[in-house]
């Protein structure tokens, strides 16, 4: 490992000093203000594309009256998705001391969108989601989410860390165009277009590649930021030289064109940001328009969905900062989930959908960064975007994803702490690892994992051997894979 992701020392093997060291450990995690620093700057980079793309989604349904989502505002949904992420996101520095960046939560923001937000108003949407916040904060209070967490087997919790890595690396491969959907055929996902690598996104993504695979290699201090800083300097000028636009333009698709920004330089470099969104939820609406039983289905699979996200993105980014315990626990655990709870309810009472923790923070643990500073430093970014959301929105996707490339090697190298050799945890890392990228989606490895590691406990006569809590989230998930079939049945 370089020097920049080597994994800082346990507390108390250095004295922590006074002042802004003192209070964030530092010295004490073998870390820098400007490990820190450029860390907190890192993550904001990888994950900013969430300023675009939450809009994006939230605009694309409409609610049970055939109304736009939050409005039909595009700058107000973008400023106040900002606005909800950076105070989190400080609010998990300060408060927790770990590097932790937060935001509106993808996956989290289709469901409300096209699922939730189809049956009752916007606002009784996001009343869901803030009520969703508080059940899952009277969870953590109460030491449950905690006790959940710290019943999972050592195996299963790296099995969720690798799994993450390899969804990221798929995550990073599709937004770049260097996978696609082939949309025909047994063969879900192919190489570029037609088995072929095209377009100059796709060039400066691979170009992007190979330079941040060069610095890590030669161990360069720095390595993701310079990478991503070079990459969208070169995507300007690959923009202004060959016009290559959009991939979506009204209603004109150019599959060689930019994912999600299109990198040239703005015109305007500041603006006012637009927060009327804030306090716009109805928190009981949804009881009324859509019933007590659909609107409970709702706020269950969103709480379960939450609940395990946060635990494998915490075990993640733990272990790549070399923060976990013996029990696999990262420091100060329970303020952690008190704040990533928080954030979800914040996200319905500012009418962006439920916050959460970001996976992407492992960008910056990969550069360096160790303590809650970084977070602080992404989450005062994310209050600057607001003002000057034009130049955020020159970094192209293809520009920042190499970095999740990177982060999902260094995620791998876990894998090794896993014994294969036994089934009984084997079998269940080896699903939790594969479905995550697979199915898009953390929550679903995790349940497997969950239900295969009961199930062969129990074929194997050894059930006395799992934890009660166990089989209470095995329970949850046999609900929450069947909520589908459940929901008809009793509507």
């Amino acid at each position: 490992m370089s020097e920049q992701t080597q994994p800082g020392p346990q507390a108390g093997t250095r004295s922590s000093r006074g002042g802004l060291d003192g209070y964030f450990k530092i010295t004490e995690r073998g870390s820098t203000v400007t490990r820190e620093i450029r860390g907190g700057v890192v993550t904001f980079l990888t994950m900013a594309y969430i300023i675009v793309l939450n809009p994006i989604i939230l605009l694309s349904g409409t609610d049970s009256n055939g109304d736009l989502l939050a409005g039909g505002d595009f700058a107000a949904v973008a400023a106040a998705t900002a606005f909800v992420a950076g105070l989190v996101t400080i609010l998990m520095g300060v408060a927790a001391n770990f590097p932790l960046a937060l935001a509106a939560g993808l996956g989290l923001n289709a469901f409300v969108t096209f699922s939730i937000a189809s049956q009752m108003t916007w606002a009784d949407a996001m009343g869901l989601v803030v009520i969703e916040g508080v059940l899952i904060l009277v969870l953590v209070l109460t030491g449950f989410r905690e006790a959940v967490f710290r019943a999972v087997p050592a195996p299963l919790k790296i099995a969720i860390s690798v799994g993450i890595g390899l969804f990221l690396t798929i995550i990073a491969l599709v937004d770049a165009g260097f996978v696609r959907r082939t949309g025909v055929g047994p063969v879900p996902v192919e190489l570029g277009i037609g088995g072929q690598l095209q377009g100059w996104p796709v060039a400066v993504f691979c170009l992007g590649l190979a330079l941040l695979f060069s610095l890590y290699a030669l161990r360069v201090k720095g390595a993701i930021l310079i990478s991503i800083v070079v990459m969208t300097v070169v995507a300007i000028i690959v923009e202004t030289v060959a016009d290559v636009g959009p991939t979506v333009a009204g209603e004109e698709v150019n599959p060689l064109g930019w994912n999600l920004n299109v990198p040239a330089w703005p015109s305007d470099l500041f603006g006012m940001p637009d927060l009327q969104l804030l306090g716009e939820f109805n928190l009981l609406g949804s009881w009324e328009n859509a019933g007590i039983v659909i609107s409970a289905l709702f706020v269950f699979t969103l709480l379960l969905s939450d609940f395990f996200d946060t635990l494998g993105t915490m075990t993640a980014i733990g272990a790549e900062a070399g923060l976990l315990d013996e029990e696999g626990m990262p420091p100060n655990t329970q303020r952690i989930l008190v704040v990533d709870s928080i954030a979800a309810a914040a996200g319905g009472a500012a009418s962006v959908s439920s916050n959460t923790s970001y996976i992407e923070s492992a960008s910056g643990v990969a550069d360096g960064a160790r303590t809650g500073l970084a977070s602080v430093v992404t989450g005062v970014l994310f209050l600057l975007a607001m003002f000057i959301a034009p130049v955020v929105e020159i970094v192209p996707n293809e520009a920042a994803v190499p970095a999740l490339v990177l982060v999902g090697f260094l995620m791998m190298q876990q894998v090794k702490g896993i014994e294969w050799d036994d089934l009984e945890v084997g079998i269940p890392a080896f699903l939790t690892i594969v479905l995550m990228p697979f199915t898009y989606s953390i929550s679903v490895g995790i349940g497997a994992g969950f239900l295969a590691y009961v199930l062969l406990k129990v074929v194997r006569g050894k059930a006395v051997e799992i934890h009660p809590l166990m089989w209470v989230v095995a329970v949850l998930f046999v609900v929450y894979f069947a909520i589908s079939p459940i929901t008809g049945l009793v509507t």
